[in-house]
């Protein structure tokens, strides 16, 4: 039933589930709500991509063939502006002719090419040019980018500014996009108190709830809490049930192995099927996945920075998927590493550390880390620094695989 995976076999595990995951349930919302949301449906050019042929420059609208010989004098017929009436366009552009034009401006017939501005001289009604231009350079064709009926987003597109200036390019001021998952989130552990509770000696307030929950919003989904499961079989498995009516589950806590770490018992007594009970990495070896009922489950170690990276790590590809989007590959950044390092062997580190310099000139540092509960050296750095777990030593200087926080 259990198995401890290396950190390569768990994620591609867990990107394995979640190819499969097909969200069942859709919305449509305004355009100024979309971004951020995932394409439900696809959206189809409603006509030809540039409508016209468009100057991409600001210049004169000529036939590339009049500027064989240079300089070339030419007789400026018209301007054409961007939004000009197709009756105020000049028929026909004839050889010794030209059109001022400014950019996204319709190209007049007869010409192929736009000289830049820069190398022309205006003299009232004409215009010397310069330099010599190939048939359709500075012009974009009309249907180049897009024809009328071409599928321009496809269902399960992430929206971005891009997919929204899409949008609003075909007039949509409703998206049909899929529905927020739900994700249920319980903390686990006698030790944890309500974050308006005042603590006694040994007890500790309830910051993963909210961590993780700040992490569900900025994956895209909605977090429940749910109340704080005590160490007790009946208790946790009330609320875990209560967990399981939600589209994904994450349990924070109890899933080591000491004597009241009871996540795994229980899950096992709902008749769950484990994919993993553990992954060789620091912080967040205990991690659990895991699904009942139809509904994934996560059980995530207790200590607040293994929380927050095992969601990052694990969590983000099953909410990816139940939010319509596909799961995008885990990708390190490298950056230059400040001072020297030094760890042991046997597991893959994803340590809080601290990413600055600009350019090219990336640099990472340590974020004078303390273990797995510490919250406050994990709110300094600005990533996670990834030591594979082969090296004991990484000397300053070397490049090193980062991971970003934002």
């Amino acid at each position: 039933m259990s198995s401890v995976l290396s950190f390569e076999d768990a994620r591609h595990t867990v990107e394995t589930h979640a190819r499969h995951i097909r969200p069942n349930r859709s919305e449509r919302i305004s355009l100024l709500e979309a971004r951020g949301r995932v394409l439900a449906e696809g959206l189809y050019a409603d006509r030809d991509f540039p409508p016209f042929p468009r100057a991409a420059r600001d210049g004169y609208a000529v036939r590339s063939a009049d500027l064989v010989r240079l300089p070339a004098n030419l007789e400026v017929i018209a301007e054409i502006k961007a939004g000009t009436r197709p009756e105020d366009i000049p028929k026909l552009i004839q050889s010794g002719e030209a059109t001022a034009i400014m950019t996204g401006a319709p190209a007049p017939p007869g010409a192929d090419a736009v000289v830049m501005v820069e190398y022309t001289n205006r003299n009232l009604t004409r215009v010397e040019i310069t330099r010599g231009v190939a048939s359709g350079e500075n012009v974009v064709p009309a249907g180049s980018e897009a024809r009328q009926g071409d599928l321009l987003l496809p269902s399960g597109t992430f929206l971005d500014e891009a997919g929204i200036a899409v949008a609003a390019s075909l007039g949509k001021t409703q998206i049909p996009v899929y529905s927020k998952s739900q994700v249920a989130i319980v903390s686990t552990g006698d030790e944890v108190v309500p974050v308006d509770a005042q603590p006694g000696p040994t007890q500790i307030r309830n910051s993963n709830s909210y961590s993780l929950a700040a992490q569900v919003q900025g994956a895209g989904a909605i977090p429940v809490l749910l109340p704080i499961a005590p160490d007790e079989p009946k208790r946790l498995r009330e609320i875990s049930e209560q967990g399981l009516q939600a589209d994904l589950l994450l349990l924070a806590g109890g899933v080591s192995m000491g004597k009241y770490d009871l996540v795994e018992q229980v899950l096992h007594d709902l008749h769950a099927e484990f994919f993993f009970t553990g992954a060789q990495i620091q912080p967040g070896r205990p991690i659990v996945f895991g699904r009942t009922r139809d509904k994934y489950f996560f059980g995530l170690p207790g200590n607040p920075v293994s929380t927050m990276v095992t969601f990052e790590l694990f969590v983000r590809p099953i909410i990816d998927a139940l939010s319509g989007r596909s799961p995008h590959r885990l990708v390190f950044l490298r950056a230059r590493l400040k001072s020297e390092v030094k760890t042991k062997t046997g597991l893959k580190r994803f340590l809080p550390a601290i990413l600055s310099g600009e350019f090219e000139q990336a640099e990472v540092e340590l974020a004078g880390w303390h273990g797995s509960g510490d919250v406050a050296s994990t709110a300094r750095a600005n990533c996670y620094l990834v030591i594979p777990p082969d090296r004991e030593r990484i000397p300053a200087g070397e490049w090193v695989p980062v991971l970003p926080r934002w």
